[in-house]
């Protein structure tokens, strides 16, 4: 679909959850493996395929099935019914593309796995692949579901949770919702978090898609019981060390950003003058909880850029569309992230702050950085 596998050199498959969140971060880390002189493969489903235009750059495109070719997540009864039916069609779709590449003359090295898809450690081994599984999100969260995962923190929790490595005290209400008060809905989902350390004593390598420097606490206990590594943040190089030709967005879209729309918008602000709203592409909240989110951003009285998926809109207070426009905020589908939020200079404590982090992750992910240190120790050992 894009790019050739080079023969003869260390050959990774990449398999992400497919969501955005998910593929995205994946995709840069393939980008880095192909910087570093190896190959990378991506397989996404076959829906996603269908319905998106990536540009992964060097990283190669294939497809496995989730059994919702025609529809995706959406297709499905319920969440629980599609994640079933990634794992039984999804192994079996990518027990025959391994097989297929190998066939090609391209066999894989290692299965770079999203840890949400514990079940592809068994499918690399029968090809005779290493295993690494690729956690998307921080450290201080894996070590809170890696605690849950061996029993030592339960839920839903009603207590303060106090004595987990590298963290604060912790109130319940500062907990992930997953493990603090799992709602009905999310049940699925919980579990599926949780999965995320079933059969990872088995894997090879433990990806995190964060930096040493960020949560070193966390991080030493993290090394002391896993072979696990940083190797992030995995955005595009234009926004660290511009080390990757051409690399500048992120490869795919499932929700089509308004782009221009936001850039008129952005213009007109003054430095640091407005809210920037957006809970991805999963989270759902309820009607209460929307309105409730929309009255608060107008009495803020700032000017506010709020993203709300095509699916959640009908919760939106009626006319607030055209009272936010009004009082020169905007709602979208869907938003250019990186480009508003790299906009504008830092000039109170909290800017500061996170311009003195963003300058330690270019760091880490320049040439002989931590997270760049890992990689290439990553590489060595597996690809």
């Amino acid at each position: 679909m894009t790019a050739l596998v080079k023969k003869n050199v260390g050959h990774a498959l990449l398999l992400p959850y497919p969501s955005q969140g998910h593929v995205n971060p994946m995709l840069q880390f393939g980008k880095r493996i192909c910087s570093h002189g190896r190959s990378a493969t991506a397989a996404i489903t076959r829906f996603m395929a269908a319905t998106t235009t990536p540009d992964a750059g060097q990283v190669s495109l294939e497809t496995i099935s989730d059994g919702f070719d025609d529809g995706g997540f959406a297709a499905a009864e319920s969440i629980s019914a599609y994640l079933a039916s990634l794992e039984s069609v999804g192994s079996q779709t990518l027990d025959a593309l391994l097989q297929s590449l190998a066939d090609r003359g391209l066999p894989v090295s290692v299965v770079v796995y999203d840890s949400f898809l514990p079940w592809a450690v068994k499918v690399a081994r029968r090809h005779g692949a290493a295993a690494a599984a690729f956690f998307t999100q921080s450290v201080a969260v894996d070590v809170i579901y890696c605690h849950v995962w061996e029993g030592r923190l339960r839920y839903p929790v009603a207590a303060a949770v106090e004595g987990l490595p590298g963290l604060p005290r912790l109130e319940p209400e500062e907990l992930p919702s997953f493990i603090s008060a799992p709602a009905v809905q999310y049940a699925a989902y919980l579990e599926m978090v949780v999965n995320q350390y079933k059969n990872l004593e088995d894997a090879d390598f433990m990806l995190i898609n964060s930096f040493y420097e960020l949560e070193r606490k966390e991080m030493d206990w993290m090394m002391s019981v896993r072979t696990a590594r940083t190797i992030g943040p995995t955005v595009p190089s234009a926004y660290l060390d511009d080390r990757i030709p051409g690399d500048s967005v992120y490869a795919i879209h499932l929700y089509p950003p308004e782009t221009d729309n936001c850039r008129s918008w952005a213009a007109t602000l003054g430095l640091g003058s407005a809210i920037f709203v957006s809970f991805g592409s999963m989270a759902e909240l309820s009607s209460d909880q929307t309105a409730e989110l929309a009255f608060g951003l107008v009495a803020a009285g700032s000017p506010f850029l709020w993203v709300v998926r095509s699916s959640e809109a009908d919760k939106l207070p009626s006319g607030f569309i055209a009272e936010a426009k009004s009082k020169g905020s905007l709602v979208v589908s869907w938003a250019p992230q990186l480009e508003i939020l790299a906009s504008g200079k830092r000039h109170d404590e909290i800017r500061t702050r996170a311009a003195e982090w963003r300058e330690a992750s270019r760091i880490a992910m320049a040439a002989g950085g931590s997270s760049d240190r890992n990689i290439l120790e990553f590489l060595q050992k597996l690809c």
